[in-house]
């Protein structure tokens, strides 16, 4: 096998467990490999380090699949990291519907995505290597899984830093029309072939259930809805009215037919609009104000401006909570690390002149698990705060 062989005294962070080896780690960056070649990561000292993968186009040279020198050119790999990855999730959920099969580097396969809607698969190539590799995951999907048809969502920005044109495409079989998926008792249609993600979002899973026991009652907005996950759970736990908001009018049309498919249309009303205008209107006051909005931080130069960005929308959405009230507040934001959202937090609560209690601090659900030797396989944050 290749091998790249790192400067001196660069070998610490993937010593660590860390899977992602950066261009200017390795000692003398080949220029006659192809993109995808496996290769051995060793130390200047040749000491074994990892195997993976190569990609000359990206700031991401290399990326470590295994520590133990298996090869990852067989489907064997694959079904076994894939088998492993599925047995978790089994022992989570039980069912594997809405569910993310393989969350990348967190599940050993960095740059795979696979999620689970019913008997359909959504997959994600993001990486030169996985993408071609694709063949051999294909095969092992099918024969693990048997779906009905298998969907790449390869319509995401980091493909094209390795490289790779973003493209969706139907892979296998025919895709039903609709899919559903269930979430606890509630069902969803995913549009996985045009909604967010790979066709819907599956990790709030168990933060929608933090709602239980607070949303009785009471009047909700949800901001930045989509299809109305949070608005839907808030319903299902008794709140007597829940308004969602949201830019995109496929969204909100999409959260009224997930309403209506789930009994609660007379309970939830979404409406097409910008959520920072909305926000600088005076509001009648709601119990629970959701903030759930998308990824402000781009890259990590971007994230004084994102910073100003949610300490703005977070402080009108405090002004809109009524005394004793609830804030449900997140960030994707990888980039955007738990204490600095916090310390946002604390500082949009004396703009607002609201004196904020922090009764949770949640993260991304537990089949989107966080991999503790790569801090940025962690980037969802949500909040719940009461305003006093």
């Amino acid at each position: 096998m290749n091998q790249l062989l790192l400067r001196p005294g660069r070998e610490r962070r993937v010593r660590g467990g860390h899977p992602w080896v950066f261009s200017n780690e390795i000692a003398d960056l080949p220029a006659d490999l192809p993109p995808g070649t496996a290769v051995e990561i060793r130390t200047a000292s040749h000491a074994y380090l990892g195997s993976g993968y190569f990609n000359p186009h990206s700031l991401i040279a290399a990326r470590i699949l295994s520590r133990s020198g298996e090869e990852i050119d067989r489907p064997e790999f694959y079904l076994r990291r894939i088998e492993r990855a599925t047995a978790h999730r089994r022992r989570l959920y039980g069912r594997l519907d809405g569910v993310r099969l393989v969350h990348g580097e967190a599940d050993g396969l960095p740059g795979l995505i696979v999620d689970a809607y019913g008997e359909v698969l959504s997959v994600q190539f993001l990486t030169w290597g996985i993408d071609c590799r694709r063949e051999l995951i294909l095969q092992v999907l099918e024969e693990l899984f048997q779906p009905r048809a298998i969907v790449a969502r390869n319509d995401v920005a980091v493909r094209e830093l390795e490289g790779l044109e973003q493209r969706v495409e139907l892979l296998a079989g025919q895709l039903p029309e609709p899919v559903l998926f269930r979430e606890g008792d509630l069902t969803f249609r995913a549009d996985l072939l045009g909604g967010q993600k790979t066709g819907a979002f599956l990790d709030q899973k168990e933060n929608h259930q933090a709602l239980r026991g607070r949303v009785e009652g009471g009047r909700v907005l949800d901001l930045f809805c989509y299809a109305g996950g949070w608005s839907l759970h808030a319903a299902s736990f008794g709140a007597t009215s829940v308004t969602g908001v949201d830019i995109s009018a496929a969204a909100v049309a999409l959260a009224a037919e997930n309403a209506r498919r789930n009994g609660l249309e007379g309970t939830c009303r979404f409406e097409r609009g910008d959520v920072f205008e909305r926000l600088r209107q005076p509001g009648a006051g709601y119990d629970t104000v959701i903030l759930d909005p998308p990824a402000f931080v781009k890259s990590r130069k971007k994230l004084p401006e994102a910073i100003r960005g949610y300490l703005t929308v977070n402080r009108r959405a405090m002004e809109q909570v009524l005394p004793g009230g609830h804030l449900v507040t997140c960030s994707c934001s990888h980039h955007l690390d738990r204490e600095t959202f916090l310390g946002l937090l604390r500082q949009a609560a004396r703009q607002a002149g609201r004196e904020a209690r922090l009764l949770e601090v949640r993260g991304q659900a537990l089949d989107h698990p966080v991999l503790l030797s790569c801090p940025e396989t962690e980037y969802l944050k949500c909040v719940i705060l009461q305003l006093l």
